[in-house]
């Protein structure tokens, strides 16, 4: 068995077309069949989903869209096991008999202990996941285990040392996060090098950030490498990092899906003076991004209040960027509007918590929901 894919690009399957964008549900399958069925043409074969993604219809969605309709050995599928939603071994076990019948697959070409953090990092040992996912690959249900991960690079140098039997796992690399401590992208990608542990790369493009810079740090890779795309740069940083397997890009239109492709067909990895570039690009995006979010929605599906805060944060942002001052009332005013119309507003909060302890970038969401209310609640 070939643990690496032919193409290192990864569809990964939280960030897809909706047919009502209030609704992270409501996927339009029949725009993501056209999505699958493009990305296959050319030669590309990983797709990434989990439990929660989409509202808890992203396995739904790989069913319909993928493996209902194409012949089981012409893909690879990735699947997560999160421990916000089992309390026990045997809902664990339950967890994971529902996403075989979710996918349809049959089995997983990868499964994953997912999102690992301080705050679940000993529920997972508690619950023997990692023995639970090796098992399942003993049995044939999982042809690779691994696990996704979310902390320190010295926590996962230590997790390494004590799980020896893990075939690969998924990092947050990218260009932008490389020298944060708080990612710590150059420290973990460090780690797994010295442990020789495959990696998968998730957030390459951190949300869209990566792909939606600022004219000044546009104008950086243009003069190094006239005609290719922010998008194309912050991939290529990813892939061509030691190690590194498949680089997982959220994708929502068939657009993306033929730039990213066509990034990987002949793959080349950046050059130093390209490198140097995306140095120079990381200290502008970080000096105007207000909130580092990412969109992954993993603190959504636990609101109290229905807010869907990664939305939020990006019309926050994006104001953020001009000088609203200046400028006055805003398209991101009317947009905040419509959403509190049929989900909570940022103001709503209670401080519960939730969002803070799923969320894999750390954030302070309660203090920054409040920002958000200041700038927008004035309706």
């Amino acid at each position: 068995m070939e643990l690496e894919p032919a193409k290192k690009l990864g569809f990964g399957l939280m960030r897809l077309p909706l047919l009502d964008k209030s609704d992270d549900a409501a996927v339009d399958i029949e725009k993501v069949k056209l999505m699958v069925d493009r990305f296959l043409e050319k030669g590309f074969t990983y797709f990434d989903t989990a439990w929660m993604y989409h509202g808890f219809e992203s396995e739904n969605v790989a069913r319909k869209a993928l493996v209902e309709r194409h012949p089981r050995e012409s893909f690879t599928l990735a699947t997560k096991l999160h421990s916000t939603f089992f309390h026990s071994p045997e809902e664990r076990d339950t967890v994971f008999n529902k996403q075989l019948e979710k996918t349809g697959a049959g089995y997983f070409d990868y499964y994953l202990v997912h999102g690992i953090d301080k705050t679940n990092l000993q529920k997972y040992e508690d619950m023997d996941c990692f023995r639970f996912v090796l098992d399942k690959r003993e049995k044939g249900m999982v042809r690779y285990a691994g696990f996704s991960f979310h902390e320190s690079a010295e926590i996962l140098d230590d997790l390494l040392t004590r799980h020896p039997g893990m075939d690969f796992i998924q990092l947050q690399l990218n260009y932008l996060d490389w020298e944060s401590e708080w990612i710590q992208s150059r420290k973990c990608c460090e780690v797994a090098e010295k442990h020789h542990m495959p990696v998968v790369v998730m957030e390459p493009v951190k949300g869209g950030t990566l792909a939606n810079i600022p004219d000044e740090a546009k104008k950086i890779f243009e003069e190094v490498s006239p005609g290719k795309s922010p998008s194309s740069f912050a991939l290529r940083f990813a892939a061509g990092l030691p190690g590194v397997i498949a680089v997982l890009s959220g994708m929502n239109n068939l657009e993306q899906i033929e730039e990213n492709t066509d990034t990987f067909m002949d793959f080349e990895p950046l050059n130093e003076k390209e490198k140097a570039a995306c140095t120079e690009v990381a200290k502008i995006i970080n000096s105007k991004i207000t909130v580092p979010c990412t969109g992954c929605s993993y603190c959504t599906d636990g609101c109290p209040k229905n807010i869907p805060i990664p939305k939020y944060f990006s019309l926050y942002n994006e104001d953020m960027r001009e000088n609203m001052e200046e400028k006055g009332w805003g398209a991101n005013y009317s947009s905040y509007e419509f959403l509190a119309k049929e989900k909570g507003m940022a103001g709503d909060c209670v401080g519960c918590g939730q969002c803070e302890g799923v969320c894999p970038q750390h954030l302070p969401i309660i203090r920054y929901l409040k920002d958000v209310a200041k700038h927008f609640e004035i309706f």
